[in-house]
């Protein structure tokens, strides 16, 4: 008995690069801008590797955008060892909002591996360029899958179809807690970013380094494991989808400006004796203040 798995992933502006492009009002110009996969998407990716190594799985991974977030897919699937690649791309899909968006995915998620229902969808736990982190639980509720936030830690029940989850809850004036949670199969899990998978076994680890292997290979030819589908094929109504199927109304977008630098940094060798007594100095000088 194996695990049907689905990833949600998503391009997303790498705004390490320092080379973030913006239109005359204010949204962000994707065409000049350098994209990646996103952080969280990468954590969900990785867990779906671990839910692979430890019970065995089909991951299919999934992403809404125009063409180039195949490049999104691909980092992904060097990432899971993904077994098939949906990428949902219509030009109907433009300027939609969070719930528009789960429409497409919850019905790409059906079609995956031959209509097969999926028994775990992992999803980060937002996207650096929305920050809403609404995708998720609203692909979950269309779906009708249990949904589990900020999990941190999960173990699967293959024979009774349970999971066994602990994800952090916040309460004010309480942090760090951790709740215990068991749901049945499937369920929607939003992987926290504090997550890191953890290969305690030889089995496990050898497992991991041959389907590490595998997913290099496959990376490499991505576009044989790469779907593509629009609306037609996902069979979707339009007037769900894009902007007609986006309550959200946005008013106005301002760039946030760049606040000035008051800081300087001197470096300083391990060597420069010197250097590192007058540093300490002043440490201690402004300790004094």
């Amino acid at each position: 008995m194996t695990l049907n798995i689905a990833v949600i992933v998503k391009l997303e502006p790498d705004f390490s690069e320092g080379s973030v492009s913006y239109n005359p009002d204010g949204t962000l110009n994707r065409a000049e801008t350098k994209s990646r996969l996103g952080a969280h998407s990468a954590i969900a990716s990785l867990a779906a590797f671990y839910t692979k190594v430890k019970y065995g799985g089909y991951i299919s991974i999934c992403s809404m955008g125009p063409p180039m977030a195949e490049i999104a897919l691909q980092e992904a699937q060097s990432i899971s060892d993904a077994d098939e690649l949906h990428l949902y791309s219509d030009r109907l899909f433009a300027s939609a909002d969070t719930l528009a968006t789960a429409e497409v995915l919850k019905q790409g998620i059906k079609k995956m591996n031959t209509g097969k229902e999926m028994d775990i969808v992992f999803s980060g736990h937002r996207a650096s360029d929305g920050e809403t982190g609404q995708t998720g639980p609203q692909t979950a509720w269309k779906l009708g899958f249990t949904f589990l936030g900020n999990v941190i830690d999960f173990s699967v029940d293959l024979n009774n179809r349970y999971i066994f989850a602990k994800r952090l809850v916040a309460l004010p004036g309480f942090y760090d807690i951790v709740e215990e949670i068991q749901a049945p199969l499937p369920v929607f899990i939003a992987i926290d970013p504090s997550y890191k998978p953890t290969f305690d076994t030889i089995s496990l680890r050898l497992t991991s380094g041959r389907y590490l292997k595998e997913a290099k290979e496959r990376a490499v030819n991505y576009k044989s494991y790469l779907n593509v589908l629009d609306h037609k094929k996902l069979e979707l109504d339009p007037r769900l989808v894009g902007l007609p199927g986006s309550p959200t109304i946005v008013h106005k977008v301002e760039k946030i400006p760049k606040a000035r630098t008051t800081r300087s940094a001197e470096l300083i060798e391990g060597d420069d004796r010197q250097g590192i007594i007058n540093s300490v100095t002043k440490i201690l000088q402004l300790i004094q203040k």
